[in-house]
């Protein structure tokens, strides 16, 4: 196999060989999505070439927004990274990832999320593990009943409703920090035939206004081991979280487990036992900057924050992020700015994307020798990560 490759993005005839590197990679199923077999808006393909013109590794670039604070960020993030056995260790992945970054930036994007399958790799390149997407598994018989709210009325949803769904989906993650937007072109896309997601959703409301929904597959049989499995259940009521809850709990006679991702903090985690969950499956997510000038300006910071602190920054695979930068936050906003000289602080893009993802305070980032001091305290730069951590609903 030779040391070299040539990355270049995948055209509609290369689609087959690279359907074919990622079941083999995979483990996946022999029967194909059609989306693997023509060209999607709000995605770029990324192939690896050798000397002979075969595909010996890929990557997607998915066109994603992510809410920061209120503001949408673009992101690039990384799904199918793929290499062929033959091919690995000989640096074909760190050259997808280097494509995959520069057209990111060309195209505007600010920051990027992935899920490894291993870390190593990734952290070499400037990723760095910021959170866990958590499967639970939950008694249904333990979860609390209460007595139906007469304001209240739950229903089955519709196509006609997933508008509102999408609305109520914002309302909850758009102050948070690294939700999906799940807008754009992607989601255009994929959405484009208005299927209601998996095989029902349940809809709460108050006077005609939708303030709570579940998404559920029922799976298979009714015995001990059957489980309903919920991809999505929210709310911005705590009545209407109870209300959920109790439809969710309703289900105990003929599917005992109930599977979901919990999102910290929101309405419907407040009323579930979590304390008796048990973990069915974690996801660690990596997070990185494309743009490190972009990705401070262009998410939102909380209003009672206010400071600027000076920093260095060494970024190995990003040339336009590395330099000495002056940080300022007030009123909401913040501004990264070039400036000559040296800085006291000098910082690894690891651990900007730890701070930035509210995932490591500032001396805990110096203590993994992600960040150098020279004779001050690190704690300013704990500025970078005010807003809190960083959670992420969706995998890709």
């Amino acid at each position: 196999m030779p040391a070299t490759v040539r990355v270049r993005e995948l055209t509609i005839d290369d689609l087959d060989a690279a359907w074919e590197l990622g079941r083999f990679a995979f483990g996946g199923s022999q029967e194909r999505p059609a989306s693997t077999s023509v060209e999607v808006p709000g995605m770029t393909r990324h192939g690896a070439f050798d000397d002979a013109g075969r595909l010996v590794g890929k990557a997607v670039d998915l066109h994603h927004d992510q809410w920061w604070s209120g503001r949408a960020v673009p992101a690039a993030d990384v799904a199918g990274v793929a290499v062929a056995p033959e091919a690995r260790g000989r640096g074909v992945a760190r050259a997808l990832l280097t494509a995959l970054l520069h057209g990111a930036h060309e195209r505007g994007a600010a920051v990027s999320a992935l899920y490894p399958t291993v870390a190593a790799p990734y952290r070499a390149l400037g990723w760095e593990a910021a959170g866990v997407l958590r499967t639970v598994d939950l008694a249904t018989a333990a979860l609390p009943r209460h007595r139906p709210a007469p304001h209240l009325t739950v229903r089955a949803g519709t196509p006609a409703d997933l508008p509102a769904v999408a609305d109520l989906y914002e309302q909850v993650t758009r102050h948070r920090n690294g939700m999906l937007t799940r807008r754009g072109k992607l989601y255009d896309h994929f959405n484009a035939e208005g299927d209601l997601p998996g095989d029902g959703v349940t809809l709460v409301e108050a006077d005609g206004a939708l303030v709570g929904y579940a998404t559920w597959q029922r799976g298979r049989g009714y015995g001990a081991n059957s489980v309903l499995t919920v991809d999505e259940v929210l709310a911005v009521t705590a009545d209407a979280a109870r209300e959920l809850v109790g439809v969710l709990g309703s289900w105990a006679s003929v599917a005992p487990t109930l599977r979901l991702c919990p999102l910290d903090g929101d309405a419907v985690s407040a009323h579930l036992p979590l304390e008796a969950a048990r973990d069915h499956e974690r996801d660690l997510w990596m997070h990185r900057p494309v743009d490190v000038a972009r990705a401070v300006g262009a998410r939102g910071w909380p209003v009672h924050v206010r400071g600027v602190v000076d920093f260095g920054l060494t970024d190995p695979l990003a040339d336009w992020n590395t330099g000495v930068w002056r940080l300022a936050v007030a009123d909401g906003a913040a501004e990264l700015t070039r400036i000559s000289g040296e800085a006291d602080l000098r910082l690894h893009v690891r651990g900007f994307a730890l701070l930035y993802a509210g995932a490591a305070r500032a001396r805990s980032v110096a203590q993994a020798g992600l960040l150098h001091t020279t004779g001050v305290a690190p704690d300013a730069l704990d500025l970078l990560g005010a807003g809190g951590p960083a959670q992420l609903l969706d995998y890709f």
